[in-house]
């Protein structure tokens, strides 16, 4: 039986970091033979909130034109792939950032929604945020990413619907150390925490394959989701977080192989508030 390809984490020319238009994107998703594909185009309503200037020039997501131009390019590919127009929304302290999510979700009725986390009150990790203190030297690697996990876990306790959480272990992508792994053992309370809340809320947790050349294959790393599971949590999803069309799919085969060897038989795709089973 032939295997239905699925990939949820994805961004367009839409995003202010997407390079690809939406065509393009959907076109080679096509081609590749993606049964289920993901457009999650950021919405970063905690930079709103919080002021906090995007890098480059181009501007914050335009929400009316995606998700009008999404649902046409949806209703073109019945039949040939499952689009699933959804949003990746980003996490701040701040209440103000989660009404605004509702608004979006009560207006435009996301298929799915990935929560992340990408920035402190200053600004994203990936522009090299969060790592120094004030004076320019580098924080310590325990307390920066405990207060990243400390972000994530607040996350999940949002008042807006969502379905996914999304790249844990974010901050290690951009980290500065010699040794950027998070590794369950040295986070284990942490970890476990957010876990459990993920497994307790019946929320699915992410396997990303972006790591910038990290020196993990996956975010979170293979520990973390060994613990996942046995902690009895089963639901996850893969997302390449593509943000061009030649990166559609990115080590999703050496990833289904982690999988597996771990003992996860299937993925999850989250649509509408229904969640199907993908056999991997």
């Amino acid at each position: 039986m032939k295997k239905i390809l699925t990939d949820l984490h994805t961004h367009t020319a839409f995003s202010p970091d997407g390079r690809g238009t939406m065509e393009e994107m959907l076109s080679v998703a096509h081609a590749l033979g993606v049964g289920y594909y993901g457009l999650s185009e950021h919405f970063n309503f905690d930079m709103v909130v919080n002021h906090i200037p995007l890098e480059g020039t181009k501007p914050q997501t335009p929400v009316a034109a995606y998700f009008q131009r999404a649902r046409e390019l949806q209703k073109e590919y019945e039949g040939k792939m499952h689009v699933l127009v959804g949003g990746e929304f980003g996490y701040t302290d701040n209440l103000e950032a989660q009404k605004m999510y509702q608004e979006l979700v009560d207006k435009y009725h996301p298929d799915y929604v990935i929560q992340s986390v990408h920035n402190l009150a200053e600004g994203d990790y990936a522009y090299g945020h969060g790592y120094t203190d004030s004076n320019g030297k580098v924080r310590d690697k325990q307390e920066v990413y405990e207060e990243y996990l400390g972000l994530v876990r607040r996350s999940l306790d949002v008042s807006h619907p969502y379905d996914i959480l999304g790249h844990v272990s974010y901050c290690t992508r951009y980290a500065p150390y010699e040794d950027r792994r998070m590794l369950w053992k040295d986070f284990s309370a942490s970890l476990d925490d957010i876990l459990r809340t993920v497994i307790a809320k019946d929320k699915i947790l992410e396997v990303n394959s972006s790591n910038k050349q990290g020196p993990a294959l996956t975010l979170p790393d293979n520990d973390i989701l060994e613990r996942y599971f046995e902690l009895g949590g089963r639901k996850i999803s893969f997302g390449s977080d593509a943000h061009f069309p030649s990166r559609i799919m990115e080590h999703r085969e050496r990833v289904m192989d982690v999988l597996r060897s771990i003992g996860f038989e299937y993925v999850s795709v989250p649509c509408c508030g229904e969640v199907l089973k993908i056999e991997i």
